[in-house]
């Protein structure tokens, strides 16, 4: 395998990744009655609207202008992104969602599958182009992990399980590989 070969299949493997979690998210969100988006525990704690805010800004900083310029935007209010927004609807939530998620996939197109190890500037320090997007995978995981807990203490007997549910292991038959 040589290194376009290798980079295109490392950055469809990073694109399936991000689409995978961002779909999960979603079916969780979509089990959430639209009174409890904005549900947090205490007043530390990230309610569902604040953890797409934080999500959609850490996606706009860190993707637009990827390879050219610091993915910490100074245009970026990473604090107000913690704040709650009581009158944000799932409408407008979704939008930025949407939005957010929408600057990750362009970005991973515009990446050269031969060039995976220039160097890009993340809050000022050097990261190949491989660091960076493991950088965001784990991020963006860890909220969508957020997102999907939160979802499920929300939705309470309501919600659908999206995975193998409980006791059906068993069940599950992986398909065959060839």
């Amino acid at each position: 395998m040589d290194a376009v070969e290798f980079g295109s299949h490392y950055l469809e493997t990073a694109r399936s990744t991000f689409e995978s979690m961002k779909g999960l998210a979603e079916k969780a969100i979509a089990q959430v009655p639209d009174g409890d988006l904005h549900w947090r525990s205490d007043p530390e704690a990230n309610s569902l609207v604040v953890l797409v805010q934080h999500l959609h800004g850490n996606m706009l900083s860190r993707w637009t202008d990827f390879l050219e310029s610091d993915g910490e935007k100074e245009w970026r209010d990473r604090d107000g992104e913690f704040e709650p927004s009581p009158n944000l609807s799932r409408v407008e939530m979704m939008q930025r969602w949407e939005e957010g998620w929408a600057c990750v996939f362009h970005a991973l197109q515009t990446i050269p599958p031969d060039d995976l190890l220039r160097k890009v500037a993340i809050r000022g320090q050097d990261h190949t182009l491989i660091e960076a997007i493991e950088r965001q995978i784990s991020h963006y995981a860890y909220h969508c992990g957020q997102i999907v807990q939160l979802a499920r203490q929300r939705a309470g007997e309501k919600w659908m399980t999206l995975s193998i549910a409980r006791g059906q292991s068993r069940s599950f038959v992986p398909p065959a590989r060839s």
